[in-house]
C-alpha cells in the first residue's frame, strides 16, 4: 500500500527534478524503518543516470522538503537513486520509450493457462499491452495486468 504522503512528495519532487533534466519515476516511503526512509528514483532524460544526477537531486530536493517539513516526520533518511534497467514500466512515456525492448508481463489471473509472458514490447493502449512472441503479436488485457518489467534476456 502506498504511503499517504507519497502523492504530496511527488508534487514537491517533480518540479525540482525538471530543471535538472531529470524525471521522478518512483517515490516510496518506508515508515516501518527507524528512522523512516524516503526513496526517490530518478531518471536522466538525456543520458544514463549518474551518481552526479543523484547528488544534484538530493541537494535540490532537501531544500524543497525542508520547506514542507510540517508534513514530514521529524527525522527520516532521504535516498535518491536510479531504478536501473531492470524495472517495471508504468507510465505512457515508458511504454513508448521501451517499444521493442524485451519485457516480462505477469497477470493476476491465468490467460490460456499462463500468468507470465516474455516478448518484445509492441505498445500499450486502453485495452491491452501488446507483445511480439517469435513474430506473433499477443494482447494481454489491462484488466488482468499485474506487472510489465524490462528484461535483460531476449524472448
Amino acid at each position: 500500500m502506498t504511503h499517504p504522503l507519497v502523492p504530496h512528495i511527488l508534487e514537491i519532487a517533480a518540479p525540482v527534478a525538471a530543471p535538472l533534466g531529470l524525471e521522478v519515476v518512483a517515490v516510496v516511503f518506508h515508515t516501518n524503518q527507524s528512522p523512516p526512509v524516503l526513496r526517490i528514483d530518478i531518471r536522466n532524460l538525456q543520458q544514463d543516470t549518474s551518481l552526479n544526477d543523484c547528488e544534484r537531486m538530493t541537494h535540490a530536493l532537501e531544500a524543497a522538503l525542508d520547506a514542507a517539513a510540517e508534513d514530514l516526520p521529524d527525522s527520516y533518511i532521504l535516498e535518491v537513486s536510479s531504478p536501473g534497467i531492470s524495472r517495471w514500466l508504468s507510465t505512457d512515456r515508458e511504454f513508448v520509450s521501451f517499444k521493442g525492448f524485451p519485457v516480462i508481463v505477469t497477470t493476476t489471473e491465468p490467460i490460456n493457462g499462463h500468468q507470465s509472458f516474455a516478448g518484445q514490447l509492441i505498445r500499450r493502449d486502453e485495452e491491452a499491452v501488446y507483445l511480439s512472441q517469435k513474430g506473433r503479436a499477443i494482447a494481454i488485457p489491462r484488466a488482468v495486468l499485474h506487472t510489465v518489467e524490462l528484461s535483460d534476456r531476449q524472448p
